[in-house]
């Protein structure tokens, strides 16, 4: 049996994620921020999912996805109505999950060439 090393078809992919930490590629990060296959957002000021507002989403919406992941830490948690409904008013997806269950489904939705933004909220 031979078996091949297939790189993905995007350039910024998830190796994990918990609460503290992601690894983007090769790189660990330790503070919130946003990935999508094209870009990497570090710097992302989101501290608690349960608090974000609609302006703490533009920077994902800017990225025109037609689905947003938002890893919310450790457990799952969810976003106020009006941060949801920033995105729905758009036709955009969100999904809120744990961080591991986001990096997961973010690479899969990512190697289907969809396009599909996640902002990760890391615990400082």
């Amino acid at each position: 049996m031979q078996l091949v090393h297939e790189q993905p078809d995007f350039e910024y992919f998830l190796r994990g994620a918990d609460g503290g930490s992601a690894l983007v590629n090769d790189r660990r990060l330790a503070a919130s921020f946003i990935v999508a296959p094209d870009r990497l957002v570090e710097g992302w000021p989101a501290t608690d999912a349960r608090t974000l507002t609609p302006d703490d989403l533009a920077p994902l919406l800017a990225l025109q996805p037609e689905l947003i992941l938002l890893g919310t830490g450790a457990t799952q948690a969810f976003p106020p109505p009006e941060a949801q409904a920033a995105c729905l008013s758009r036709g955009i997806g969100l999904e809120a999950m744990t961080n591991a269950a986001a990096a997961r489904t973010y690479n899969v939705l990512a190697g289907e060439g969809r396009r599909v933004v996640a902002g990760f909220v890391l615990a400082p």
